[in-house]
């Protein structure tokens, strides 16, 4: 049997995701029983745990749960648990762990002590018997089939989509802003001006990726799919954090890729970009709003509602990580030094 060309793997599951995220939408009745138990227990505060590219989804999932729901979030540092044995009280707190393979053992341990100190423990993975949904009280399978390249890219937006279905489900929604998920992404992975970008940043040296509110995860999880995939020293700031110092170190030499979407986050962040832009810099803005902000390349995507852009923004910067890394002679499918799984303590 002969392997798959360099970047198959990653193309397909690309490829796949208007029809994963559809059938997400189609499926959201399953999430009833958990968003039922959630709204019942009326936490007082949210903690989110994860790692890598689930934790953007988290990321993301603070976002609606302090805008759409009203209740406080957090990002939760399992190492509190697991290297210092630390015991916070979390009554009455809702525990929410994030991972694709379900196999991390430091998730799986703090998200064990998060229910013995009184947590409600959700689990949203994308592997129903893995020892991560063993150990919480409840789980959310996001479905999105089996990833076979190292870097995730379905799982990501399935991810993304099950946490908005399931806090939108916890509100009282009906999943009408998602409802037409499937087309917007579809367009949206077939979006212009990604083959261009990619040739621009074939031979940067350094990238900036950059956006506001809802689209920070977007920006987060764009460096560290360039990251991996095409070895770039890539970081990511929100637009607000940019203007306070590290835009001074962006000049011509660097790459800005920003995140600009409808509503609040694209407004802010075209500020950010207008001090960017004196600085020569080359911007990629990518969104349903990039073409109302400075840039030098424009990848425009579909309008949705603000707060689930970040499950098309990520489309095409998926599709820029693929073709940069085979452009600088890379495999997006097997990084180096990476395997699907990442097992810390």
């Amino acid at each position: 049997m002969t392997n798959p060309p360099p970047g198959e793997r990653m193309r397909a599951e690309i490829a796949e995701q208007p029809e994963v995220l559809a059938g997400l939408v189609e499926r959201r009745s399953a999430l009833a029983d958990v968003a039922g138990r959630i709204a019942a227990a009326r936490p007082r505060f949210v903690l989110f745990a994860a790692r890598g590219t689930s934790d953007h989804a988290a990321l993301y999932a603070k976002y609606l749960t302090e805008v759409l729901l009203g209740l406080p979030a957090g990002s939760v540092s399992p190492s509190t648990t697991t290297l210092y044995g630390a015991k916070p009280d979390l009554t009455d707190v809702l525990y929410v762990t994030v991972s694709q393979s379900g196999g991390s053992p430091d998730l799986v341990e703090a998200t064990h002590a998060a229910r013995a100190r009184g947590a409600l423990t959700v689990a949203v993975t994308n592997t129903a018997d893995s020892p991560l949904a063993g150990a919480a009280e409840l789980a959310v399978d996001i479905g999105a089939g089996p990833e076979l390249a190292v870097a995730a890219t379905k799982t990501y937006t399935a991810t993304l989509l099950s946490l908005y279905l399931l806090i939108d489900a916890v509100r009282g929604g009906s999943g009408e802003a998602v409802a037409d998920i499937g087309a917007l992404s579809a367009a949206a992975l077939g979006a212009e001006g990604v083959e261009e970008a990619v040739a621009r940043l074939r031979f940067v040296d350094r990238v900036v990726t950059t956006g506001r509110g809802y689209s920070s995860a977007t920006a987060a999880e764009a460096a560290l799919k360039l990251a991996e995939t095409s070895y770039l020293p890539a970081r990511a700031y929100s637009a607000a954090d940019l203007l306070h110092g590290p835009v001074a170190a962006v000049d011509k030499e660097t790459a800005v890729v920003a995140v600009a979407s409808a509503g609040r986050g694209g407004d802010a962040v075209r500020e950010a970009l207008e001090v960017v832009a004196a600085s020569g810099a080359d911007i990629i803005a990518a969104g349903s709003a990039a073409a109302s902000v400075p840039a030098t390349l424009r990848i425009e995507l579909p309008e949705a509602p603000e707060e689930v852009a970040p499950i098309l923004e990520i489309l095409p910067l998926q599709r820029l990580a693929h073709g940069l890394a085979l452009a600088r002679g890379g495999d997006p499918d097997a990084p180096r030094g990476l395997s699907k799984v990442t097992r810390t303590r």
